[in-house]
């Protein structure tokens, strides 16, 4: 492989990753460091993005309030801050699409430093990269999310119903974003030359996909909308949704952990003859 200039600071964070997988037999190469560096830019941006898009949509509902629209929901300014959100929902899939793209931009520079390319014999799938327990966790969480969302527009307030309005717009841009990032990390080409860069690449992916599934912005949307509208039972309903969800999630990393590392001692475990 051709080294390519990279900052000593960015091969140090690729050392510190490879001993945290584990891997401290493989030597940080200039290929891995850029491609870490990448991510964690992107990773940065997108959390500023997400914290962006909570405060656009804490600021519709806000505004919409102030105006005081009609009781029954049907104040002209309530039509045009949904079709106003929704236009800010397309523009958080499309900011991340376009991180992504930086992303895959970055790996295509750096794959194009490579003499030789290797390949899995088999692609890697999402029950490979993902897996059933993370996938299944990703949408019950989106699904539960959207059932709480919908059971707040039975209300008889007009402005609960709003606020419901808001957060299901909400998680329905989120979900797409989701699908949308997900399948980027699926189907980007595998950039490696040998063994220790193709273990590294599937490592970066499965770190990506675990990334992108988790629900941060489902957690924390309704603080931007619905807390200050609907009843009680609800705010109590969310709470427990969240809770049981961050057990799931922390369960289910637990349980990969003990697994890999399981099938880790399995692959290095001396035959007997």
């Amino acid at each position: 492989m051709t080294d390519q200039p990279v900052r000593p600071r960015d091969l140090k964070g690729a050392e510190v990753w490879l001993a945290a997988h584990g891997l401290t037999d493989v030597r940080p190469t200039p290929l891995l460091a850029t491609r870490l560096a990448a991510r964690q830019r992107a990773r940065l941006t997108a959390a500023v993005l997400l914290a962006a898009f909570i405060v656009a949509v804490a600021l519709v509902y806000t505004v919409d309030r102030s105006t005081g629209a009609g009781d029954d929901g049907s104040g002209p300014y309530r039509h045009w801050s949904l079709l106003v959100l929704t236009a800010v929902v397309v523009g958080l899939v499309l900011a991340q699409s376009l991180l992504d793209r930086r992303v895959r931009r970055a790996d295509r520079r750096a794959g194009a430093t490579l003499q030789r390319r290797a390949a899995h014999s088999v692609r890697p799938g999402w029950r490979t990269v993902l897996g059933w327990p993370r996938a299944a966790f990703s949408v019950a969480t989106f699904a539960g999310g959207m059932v709480l969302a919908i059971s707040a527009l039975t209300t008889q307030d007009s402005t609960a119903r709003y606020a419901a309005l808001v957060l299901l717009i909400g998680l329905c841009g989120a979900a797409v974003g989701t699908v949308v990032q997900l399948r980027h990390v699926l189907t980007h080409p595998v950039v490696a030359d040998d063994e220790a860069s193709l273990t590294t690449d599937f490592l970066m992916r499965v770190e990506d996909a675990r990334e992108v599934t988790t629900p941060t912005l489902v957690w924390c949307l309704p603080t931007a909308s619905v807390l200050a509208a609907v009843p009680g039972s609800w705010i109590t309903a969310w709470i427990v949704f969240v809770a049981l969800s961050a057990v799931t999630l922390a369960l289910i990393t637990v349980g990969t952990g003990l697994a890999a590392r399981r099938r880790g001692r399995a692959t290095t475990a001396p035959v007997n003859r």
